[in-house]
């Protein structure tokens, strides 16, 4: 994924795992999470119909999806048998949420959580 850092900007991980956005959809692609933000790199859509309809920004010819920290209300860990899975609220209300299949999450939520 192409993207630049902010000056002083860190990068506190990244994973490989599925995306669902509010409008539904199922996206595999690159999650990298910083002190500021969340960026997501799209690679495949593995939805039945669904459609990226989010912020993308463009850096050359390069586009992925930016979530900034500062529009993050609240971080959930939702655990099933074969699902693990962090949700995002953005102060909008919609939900964002962010599935590692039967891995665990808590290293993805604590970066998200992360200032």
């Amino acid at each position: 994924m192409a993207y630049t850092l902010a000056e002083g900007e860190r990068e506190l991980g990244s994973w490989t795992l599925n995306y669902l956005p509010p409008g539904g959809g199922r996206y595999t692609g690159k999650l990298v999470v910083t002190d500021r933000r969340l960026l997501f790199d799209a690679r495949f859509d593995t939805s039945v119909g669904g459609v990226l309809r989010q912020l993308i920004i463009y850096e050359g010819d390069q586009g992925y999806l930016e979530i900034p920290k500062t529009s993050i209300r609240a971080t959930e860990v939702r655990s099933g048998l074969l699902s693990k899975r962090v949700v995002v609220t953005l102060e909008d209300g919609s939900q964002h949420a962010f599935d590692y299949g039967m891995l665990s999450v808590k290293k993805v939520a604590e970066a998200i959580e992360a200032g």
